[in-house]
C-alpha cells in the first residue's frame, strides 16, 4: 500500500514538464508576422542634353522715351500733334506766345549788325589811316632833325672860324635837341601803333562785335525756346495741356515715346546673372498672348541694386507692330548655357527634407530600397539635374518614394500606361 502513492507521485512528476513541452513546442510552431513589401515604380538615371533656362517677372519699357519740358513760361499758342501721333525728330509740336521774345531778338540783330559794320569800319578805315599819319609824322620828324642838324654843323664851322657869335651856335643846338625830341616822340608813336595799337584797336572792335553777337544768339536762342520739337522719332503718349493754357518751364508739356522696340527690365539673382552673357536668346511672354515674342540681352548691369542685391538685366524686342505696351508686366525667360551629358531624373523622384537638403531612393539589386544624399543642378521641366550621388543607368523609385523608409522591401511595378500599352498589343 506504501508502493502505489510513490508510483503516482513519480508519474505526476514525469507529466508535468512533459505537458510544458508540449505547449511550448505548439507556440513556437505559429506563423511569424511578415514584412510589409511596398509596390513601387522606378526610372534609370539617364544622360540627356539641359538648357539652362533662367525665367524671370520684368516690366516692358520703351527704347527710348523723351519728356519735353520747355525753358520758358508761356502760354500755349498752337499744338500741331494729340496724342498717339507719329513724330519724327525735329518735327514741330507745339509754339508758345513769343512776340516779346521775336521783339528782343530783332533788336538784338540790329545791335549786332551795327557792332559789325563799327568792326570793318575800324578795320578797313580808322586804324590804317592814324597809322599812315603816324608814318608821315615820324617822316616830317627825321627831315627836320636831318636839316637842322645841317645848320648846327654849318654854324659851329663858323664859330670855329671866329665868323659866328657863339649865341648863336648855342640858339642853333636848343633847336637841334627840340628836332631830335620831336622825331624821338614820332617814332615812338608809330612803333606803338605797329607793336600794339593795331593789335589792341583790332581786340577791342573784334569784343564790342562778339558781345553784340552774343545778345543776338542768345534772343534767337530764346525765342527758340518757344518752338516745340521732337527729339526723338515716336509716338505721342502724353499731352497733359490745352491750347491757351500756361506751360510752367520744368514741366512736361509732351511725351514722346520710340515703340518700334521695347525692353523688358528683370531683377536676378547674381548667381543667375553671372552666367549671363550679352547677345544671349530670350523670350518674352505676355499675359493672355499666345504668341511668345524673341529678344536679346543688351544691358548686364555692373552693380547689384542696393534694395534686393539683384543684378538689372534688360532685354531687348522689336516691336515693329507696337503690340507691346511699356509698362505692361511680362514673363520672360533667358537661355543661360547648354548642358551636355547631364546626369537626370525626374522632379517627382526627388526627396527634400526640413532642412533643405535633398536625397532620391535608389532600388537596390536586394530588393530594398536605399535612401541616398544627392546634390542638384539645374532644373528643367520635370528633368532635374544630378551633379552628386547618382550615377547612370542607377533606378530611382519615382513613385512611391514618399514616406517610404530607408531599407524597405519593395516589389516593382510598371506604370499604367505601360501596362496598358502591353495589353494592347
Amino acid at each position: 500500500m506504501n508502493i502505489k502513492p510513490i508510483k503516482f507521485r513519480i508519474g505526476y512528476c514525469v507529466v508535468l514538464p512533459l505537458t510544458f513541452l508540449m505547449f511550448v513546442s505548439a507556440c513556437s510552431k505559429e506563423p511569424r508576422e511578415k514584412e510589409p513589401v511596398v509596390a513601387v515604380q522606378v526610372v534609370a538615371v539617364v544622360k540627356k542634353t539641359l538648357n539652362h533656362t533662367m525665367t524671370a517677372e520684368a516690366i516692358l519699357f520703351p527704347l527710348k522715351q523723351s519728356a519735353i519740358t520747355p525753358k520758358i513760361s508761356a502760354p500755349v499758342r498752337t499744338f500741331y500733334v494729340q496724342r498717339g501721333s507719329h513724330v519724327h525728330m525735329g518735327e514741330l509740336l507745339a509754339v508758345l506766345e513769343n512776340k516779346d521774345l521775336a521783339a528782343a531778338a530783332q533788336d538784338a540783330k540790329g545791335a549786332y549788325d551795327q557792332a559789325q559794320a563799327s568792326y570793318e569800319i575800324n578795320t578797313a578805315a580808322d586804324l590804317p589811316a592814324e597809322m599812315q599819319k603816324a608814318e608821315l609824322e615820324a617822316k616830317a620828324a627825321k627831315q627836320a632833325l636831318e636839316a637842322q642838324q645841317k645848320v648846327y654843323d654849318s654854324r659851329q664851322d663858323l664859330f670855329q672860324q671866329g665868323a659866328l657869335p657863339r649865341k648863336e651856335l648855342d640858339q642853333s643846338g636848343v633847336e637841334l635837341t627840340q628836332a631830335r625830341n620831336q622825331y624821338a616822340i614820332a617814332q615812338e608813336h608809330l612803333d606803338a601803333l605797329l607793336a600794339i595799337g593795331k593789335q589792341q584797336t583790332l581786340k577791342s572792335a573784334a569784343g564790342q562785335l562778339e558781345s553784340a553777337k552774343g545778345k543776338y544768339v542768345g534772343a534767337e536762342a530764346q525765342l527758340g525756346y518757344s518752338e516745340i520739337r521732337s527729339p526723338i522719332d515716336g509716338v505721342i503718349a502724353d499731352r497733359p495741356l490745352y491750347a491757351g493754357e500756361m506751360a510752367a518751364a520744368g514741366t512736361p508739356l509732351l511725351t514722346v515715346m520710340d515703340m518700334s522696340q521695347v525692353v523688358a527690365r528683370a531683377h536676378i539673382p547674381q548667381a543667375d546673372a553671372a552666367l549671363l552673357k550679352l547677345g544671349d536668346e530670350a523670350t518674352i511672354t505676355v499675359p493672355g498672348e499666345e504668341e511668345v515674342v524673341r529678344g536679346k540681352v543688351t544691358v548686364i548691369s555692373p552693380a547689384l541694386d542696393p534694395n534686393s542685391t539683384t543684378v538689372e538685366v534688360w532685354i531687348q524686342a522689336k516691336n515693329p507692330e507696337q503690340r507691346l505696351k511699356p509698362g505692361t508686366s511680362i514673363h520672360l525667360s533667358v537661355l543661360a548655357r547648354e548642358i551636355k551629358d547631364a546626369r537626370v531624373i525626374p522632379a517627382a523622384s526627388l526627396l527634400t527634407a526640413e532642412d533643405g537638403s535633398t536625397s532620391v531612393m535608389l532600388a537596390g539589386a536586394d530588393g530594398r530600397a536605399h535612401q541616398r544624399p544627392v546634390k542638384v543642378g539645374v532644373r528643367q521641366g520635370d528633368d532635374v539635374q544630378i551633379l552628386e550621388g547618382v550615377q547612370p543607368a542607377d533606378r530611382v523609385v519615382a513613385a512611391g518614394a514618399y514616406g517610404l523608409p530607408d531599407n524597405a522591401k519593395i516589389t516593382i511595378e510598371q506604370p499604367a500606361e505601360k501596362s496598358q500599352a502591353g495589353e494592347k498589343q
